[in-house]
């Protein structure tokens, strides 16, 4: 389970390559204030943390294989537009669209059931 006090969506700041923030923000009241409203509002958070980094990670991909949003969008029967919005948003994308933007990139989409307890602070994302 995510707690509200670990990193921007896990109690990390990410500007801090890993290092516990050191004082509570305005996103840390935001969270507390939600989670008050909706106990599963950090699980929704860390479900939105590992989408944005799985689509952080295909986009890395694409860049390092030297391919254009367009040529992605093509071959995945699609416009360069929706391809970007799925790099730059945190969207709640169909799986099928993430497994073809994964195929266009000559990867598949495996998952892996990992119990929460254990799931926190691992990377949700593993490029073999």
């Amino acid at each position: 389970m995510l707690s509200p006090q670990r990193d921007t969506v896990q109690g990390i700041d990410p500007t801090q390559k890993g290092e516990p923030m050191a004082e509570h923000d305005f996103l840390d009241e935001m969270i507390t204030k939600r989670t008050a409203r909706n106990q599963e509002f950090p699980q929704l958070l860390g479900a939105a943390r590992r989408r944005r980094e799985l689509l952080h990670t295909l986009a890395e991909r694409r860049e390092e294989q030297h391919r254009s949003q367009t040529t992605i969008a093509a071959a995945m029967a699609t416009s360069q537009s929706s391809v970007a919005r799925l790099e730059t948003t945190a969207t709640d994308a169909k799986i099928s669209t993430i497994e073809r933007y994964a195929d266009s990139l000559g990867y598949v989409i495996q998952y892996h059931l990992i119990p929460a307890d254990d799931a926190a602070g691992e990377s949700a994302v593993v490029v073999h």
